[in-house]
């Protein structure tokens, strides 16, 4: 099918099956304006970087450009289908403010320069810091959308070269509690479902989780089964009326923070009325009597005091998910980015424990990431943590990990937990760590308490390096900008949420004098000389391909063993599930059948920790609790949230996504149809809410928290009373690529709270308490003045480090969040 009706029917048109069957092939392409099929000159294979579902694609390339998409038939994934974003997103790559060539700062302006001086300064800067204070001065802030191959490097580098333990990737934002809740339960990452669980499922059950907006195909694929017979029930845990919502059995709504509370109600219902699968838990798990104990006091009655949920509709969803023969669950950001993360999802897990739900079809959990490369982040060590989910505080897997990169055990560092990005802001914040290395991510737009990161990332003391394909809020701060190529420009492998790996190969060149990532880094450790032992080059490969040699032989015996896997095995069909090796050959569609975990004291990622501190259990605690090996499972308290509602803030606000827009619009802001479909940002209220205030559809209203405020005009809708939303991909300008800056204030991290979840570290994003006021009616209503918190300005309302920019096109106002 064409995509001429793809924003209006972001789902496109329905294609029924039944449960058991497979989901039936729909190609969808996007045509440029005037090309037909015939006039491509090639076609090159990828999958989607625009959200995490992983979207298997052919790029066309039309006289050395890219021309056009279209879905991939074969695919597992996506059976040719392909989601708005991925239907228009890739024409953001021929922006014309794209950056050519690496700046600069001289004078307090970025001017352009070369290859080697850039790459010489931040060497020189690199070893002054090394010999005047060590590794821990160095940090490295990276993003969710590069290639596993690319990660592998970056941590080789940072642990096994430099040694610092300071790593992480904006994937803390998204999925740290996802990685989190898996190791608490399984004691080790990797998802225990496939997307191929909706095909046989009776129940899917979606917590915190707006998968119509956040994987259009993965809910399209939903929407196919609920057309044909036998359709699943569905079952949906968010405060908003989303289309999942829509499509629900059970809509729970919860008062935001009280997911913990909820899921308690949940487990205690299947509990009482014993729809617990006892043999499974006798033989394949530890902890049930502390959680039978714990959640005894959370009947349905007490929980609906605290969710603000009828405790009918607790009883109906638990009734629900209980009798479920075939049961599918997914975890997305409603829980992530709430109050008590990881032990909200650990619960779901719990469910899934109790129930035997593991290992079988329809009978999976997707702990859901939120970038499309955030599984290898996770893999590759680029979340700092050991590649090869390497147990950190495993001194045997120090050693073997020292094996592979041919360094002494004593160079990786692993006296502590790896260092989290709002534990670095701190560390620049107070002068630790003095090289901070950003690429691919725009932390002074993406993480919380925006005035107070824009002011720690703005420190002279600060030596900042940001590796972009735009000049974003981050690069105009930067000593370094270096000029990368971005997707359809390199290649590279990435995995989805279903452990499905994909190549992306190379279509077109980069514009100017941008480069893949990898040779950046590779380049970086060339000119550090960093060697092995024995004297060799510590990084001993040269391009994409062989980096994944080296990235599959660091893989070899782990839960993500690559090593059967290689560019050629990956080319012209679909892309495949880890572990993938000898054992394996094909690839594995599901984890733990029969109760087999990756959860043996020798063999484990993780020992887990304590989910109210976050302190991490010693190696000899995690034997005593599970030295068998099998599934854990831990009970969890609810607490209330830190920062409640009160008499001058006395609503709550949550932050999203919607389904036209990825992260802070780098990309599909330069996408016409995309940005036309969602221009502006707005804020949802109830109408309870918005008649309080005297607000109708449409007005301008001003949403503050006690660290800023942002404009936005209402919309009304059935979102729970005494709840606020904003999307959270507006910046401070206008659409980009040359319009004046919007000094409004748009951006819904100005008002989110520095706070975070105790074991994953994923900051809190939705529970801020907020206040809301009417400015003025409709559209066009002139705006009342603003205390929005901002950095400094200039004349033009760009946020300064000395001046703006200088020898820079005075039209580039790309202030979209740098996530290619």
């Amino acid at each position: 099918m064409t995509s001429k009706d793809r924003i209006a029917e972001p789902w496109g048109t329905r294609t029924p099956y039944a449960a058991g069957q497979d989901w039936p092939v729909r190609v969808d392409t996007h045509l440029a304006e005037g090309l037909g099929l015939e006039d491509v000159d090639r076609w090159v294979q990828t999958a989607s970087i625009l959200h995490s579902n992983g979207d298997a694609l052919d790029i066309a390339v039309k006289d050395g450009r890219i021309a056009e998409v279209r879905g991939r038939a074969v695919d597992r994934v996506n059976h040719g289908r392909l989601g708005p974003k991925d239907l228009y997103g890739w024409q953001a790559n021929a922006s014309p403010d794209r950056l050519t060539t690496p700046l600069v700062r001289e004078n307090g302006q970025l001017v352009e320069t070369d290859w080697d001086t850039a790459m010489d300064r931040i060497v020189a800067r690199t070893q002054e810091l090394m010999a005047e204070q060590g590794p821990s001065a160095i940090g490295f802030y990276t993003t969710g959308q590069l290639f596993a191959e690319e990660y592998y490097t970056l941590g080789l580098i940072a642990h096994g070269g430099l040694g610092t333990n300071h790593v992480d990737g904006n994937t803390r934002l998204c999925t740290a509690t996802a990685a989190a809740a898996l190791k608490e339960s399984f004691a080790c990452d990797g998802q225990p479902g496939s997307y191929t669980d909706i095909d046989h499922a009776d129940v899917i059950a979606l917590y915190g989780h707006n998968m119509a907006e956040t994987q259009t195909v993965l809910w399209t694929r939903i929407l196919d089964r609920l057309a044909g017979e036998d359709p699943p029930q569905i079952i949906c845990v968010d405060p908003r009326p989303t289309p999942v919502a829509r499509h629900a059995t059970v809509h729970l709504a919860p008062r935001p923070g009280t997911n913990v509370a909820l899921m308690n109600g949940l487990l205690h219902e299947i509990i009482a009325h014993d729809r617990v699968d006892h043999d499974y838990v006798s033989a394949h798990a530890v902890g049930y009597a502390e959680l039978e104990k714990r959640v005894q006091e959370y009947t349905p009655e007490a929980v609906s005091t605290i969710c603000d949920v009828p405790a009918e509709q607790i009883r109906e969803a638990a009734r629900i998910i209980g009798g479920a023969q075939r049961l599918l669950s997914t975890v997305l950001q409603g829980f992530y980015q709430s109050n008590q993360a990881t032990a909200a999802a650990v619960q779901v897990n719990n469910i899934h424990i109790i129930r035997g739900m593991l290992g079988a079809p329809g009978r999976g959990i997707l702990q859901m990431n939120g970038q499309p490369t955030a599984q290898n982040t996770r893999e590759c060590g680029g979340d700092g943590d050991l590649p090869g989910f390497r147990n950190w505080s495993n001194e045997e897997h120090v050693k073997d990990l020292a094996r592979v990169w041919n360094i002494d055990p004593f160079q990786i560092p692993h006296y502590s937990p790896p260092t989290h990005v709002m534990q670095m802001m701190r560390y620049v914040e107070d002068g630790s760590i003095r090289l901070l290395w950003v690429s691919g991510t725009n932390p002074a737009v993406s993480l919380p308490e925006l005035a107070r990161i824009r002011s720690i990332l703005d420190q002279d003391r600060l030596f900042l390096v940001v590796q972009d394909i735009f000049l974003s809020e981050t690069a105009q701060l930067a000593d370094v900008v270096l000029p990368a190529a971005t997707w359809g420009e390199k290649t590279g492998t990435f995995t989805n949420v279903d452990r499905t790996v994909h190549l992306s190969e190379k279509a077109v060149d980069p514009p100017g004098e941008a480069k893949p990532d990898l040779d950046i880094f590779i380049d970086y450790a060339r000119r550090l000389d960093l060697r092995d032992k024995d004297g060799n080059p510590l990084v001993k490969w040269h391009d994409a391909e062989s980096a994944f040699e080296g990235w599959k032989e660091c893989t070899a015996g782990r839960p993500c063993d690559y090593t059967g896997l290689s560019y050629e095995k990956l080319r012209g069909g679909s892309g495949i599930q880890w572990p993938c090796n000898e054992e394996h050959p094909d690839g594995t569609e599901r984890i733990y059948v029969d109760g087999a975990f990756w959860s043996d004291p020798a063999y484990c990622e993780s020992y887990g920790r304590d989910l109210v501190t976050g302190a991490p259990l010693e190696p000899a605690e995690y034997k005593a609790l599970n030295p068998s090996g099998r599934a854990v499972i831990k009970a969890a308290e609810y607490l209330p949230p830190h920062e409640v509602p009160s008499e001058q803030f006395p609503l709550q606000l949550i932050t999203g996504r919607t389904l036209y827009h990825f992260h802070t619009r780098t990309k599909t802001a330069r996408a016409p149809q995309l940005q036309e479909a969602a221009p502006e940002v707005w804020v949802e209220v109830s109408p309870a809410e918005a008649a309080a205030q005297g607000v109708s559809e449409g007005d301008l209203v001003r949403v503050t928290t006690p660290r800023g405020s942002v404009q936005a005009q209402a919309r009304l809708t059935g979102i729970r009373d005494g709840v606020v939303f904003l999307p959270f991909h507006y910046g401070y300008w206008d659409t980009p690529g040359g319009h004046e800056p919007d000094t409004a204030g748009r951006a819904a991290n100005e008002l989110t709270i520095t706070d975070w979840d105790a074991a994953s570290k994923q900051p809190i994003f939705k529970t801020a308490a907020a206040r809301l006021e009417r400015l003025g009616a409709g559209p066009g209503a002139a705006p009342a003045p603003t205390t929005t918190a901002s950095a400094p300005v200039t004349d033009t309302g760009r946020p300064t480090r000395g001046d703006a920019t200088a020898a820079v096109d005075e039209d580039v106002h790309a202030t979209t969040e740098g996530q290619r």
